[in-house]
């Protein structure tokens, strides 16, 4: 057992917890020097509705009609979640941050090697 202190930290789980996919964030600092951070997840939109005609035999026809009118030159934005953090926790996230970006370069360079490796093998026979 170490000389040091120690603490234990358990981790409680609201019920409705529920992890999600973001592909970017926005945001900034704010008036009272807290950063805020709005994650979004990127995509393109659904229609509020569409029109088709109706062929001869009854079938559903071509699209004739897409609300709203900007819909083919939009993109959506759906925010999730965001987060409002103190400078000091910001500091400590970004380090945690990069240490885990560092694991994931490690694990991406480590699957190209072995991938290089294989279709050199593949390629030697």
């Amino acid at each position: 057992m170490s000389e040091k202190p120690q603490v234990t930290f358990k981790y409680i789980f609201t019920y409705d917890y529920n992890p999600v996919y973001v592909n970017g964030a926005h945001g900034g600092v704010s008036p009272r020097g807290d950063l805020v951070i709005n994650f979004y997840l990127e995509r393109p939109p659904l229609p509020n509705e569409i029109t088709h005609e109706i062929n001869p035999n009854g079938t559903v026809g071509a699209e004739t009609a897409v609300q709203p009118e900007d819909f083919a030159q939009s993109l959506v934005r759906f925010v999730p979640a965001g987060v409002v953090l103190n400078h000091q926790t910001a500091r400590e996230l970004h380090h945690w941050m990069g240490e885990k970006v560092r694991e994931m370069d490690a694990i991406e360079q480590h699957r190209a090697t072995m991938r290089a490796q294989q279709e050199a093998e593949g390629t030697a026979h």
